[in-house]
């Protein structure tokens, strides 16, 4: 079907008819998106922004807390933000979760989506037009689609896929230093420091081999300054690292507080716990390593010996073999 389709648009259009119909087909697209983008009603937040301003510039003190920043992507966000509440959710824990805390970090993310995507799509119709300038070089409808679409949907995967990677390197980091800030947590709690105090030192500690464990316990101890709920500021912890310890930590300070037990034993008790999980997921990897190594040690070893063992057999077999058929 492809292959007669193409062959009636090279019939009407000529040999770059594909290309021709391809490029025609995307500028339709754009000027079908184009309403949707510059179609926005004013915000009325926008219009009280404005107003102050413009008090600002008359002589009256500027407001408190009027956002400083200049989102250029604001406009676009009715077309970059998913208009779905429990899709845009579940977009900015993953990306809160990767470290990307900002308040247009999920406009950002669809942006650098649409952005690749597209270049990547233009790069791949010049790269078809370059190759059929080429007439030794024949390229079928087919291949010429996979040019084109291909780039554009690595493209479009790019920042996803970056995402996944750093919010999988952003669990490990945690894991692996979590132990380690239970236990200086539990010696400024044992020195008389409050649960607050501790976390800022811990937090200033820890970032040199961790930080973004640091940022977590930055983030925590900033929301108590300002005077959020503890519970909810360590549950909030909790959902932006994603990490079952993290999660359990929590439960035991949440519970240690309700019931009035000392902070103090049960961080003693859990960083034991956490200690002994670290010991375990070392003697895990380590138990995996023999496998591993039998696997290379065939393919790197067996193959060199067999040629050092059966090599001169085989070429005398040959030998002999040539000279009997003579």
């Amino acid at each position: 079907m492809i292959e007669t389709l193409n062959q009636m648009v090279i019939d009407k259009l000529g040999p770059m008819g594909p290309l021709m119909a391809v490029g025609g087909l995307g500028f339709l697209l754009m000027l079908i998106t184009l309403p949707v983008l510059f179609k926005k009603e004013a915000d009325p937040l926008d219009k009280l922004r404005d107003t102050r301003k413009n008090n600002t510039a008359s002589g009256e003190k500027q407001a408190l807390r009027v956002g400083g920043g200049n989102d250029k992507l604001e406009k676009y966000a009715a077309f970059l933000e998913p208009q779905d509440d429990a899709e845009y959710s579940a977009i900015q824990l993953k990306l809160l979760q990767a470290g990307y805390v900002g308040k247009n970090a999920v406009r950002t993310f669809h942006f650098a989506q649409f952005a690749l995507g597209v270049g990547l799509l233009i790069v791949g119709a010049i790269l078809v037009f370059i190759k059929s300038q080429n007439p030794d070089v024949p390229m079928t409808a087919t291949n010429k689609m996979m040019w084109i679409l291909g780039p554009g949907i690595a493209g479009y995967m790019l920042p996803k896929y970056w995402v996944t990677r750093r919010l999988e390197e952003r669990k490990e980091e945690i894991i692996n230093g979590f132990p380690d800030a239970l236990d200086m947590m539990l010696v400024c709690v044992e020195a008389g420091q409050s649960l607050d105090q501790s976390i800022i030192r811990v937090a200033a500690e820890i970032r040199a081999g961790f930080p973004a464990l640091a940022d977590e316990f930055d983030i925590v101890s900033q929301e108590m300054k300002a005077g959020k709920d503890r519970v909810q500021v360590l549950r909030d912890m909790s959902e932006r690292a994603g990490v079952m310890d993290v999660s359990s930590f929590v439960t035991v300070l949440i519970q240690s507080a309700t019931f009035g037990t000392s902070i103090a034993e049960a961080l003693r008790v859990f960083s034991a716990e956490m200690r002994d999980k670290r010991v375990m997921r070392a003697e895990e990897k380590a138990n995996t390593l023999p496998t591993k190594m039998t696997l290379a040690t065939m393919m790197l070893t067996v193959p060199p010996l067999l040629i050092i063992l059966l090599g001169p057999s085989v070429y005398n077999i040959a030998q002999t073999l040539s000279q009997v058929s003579f």
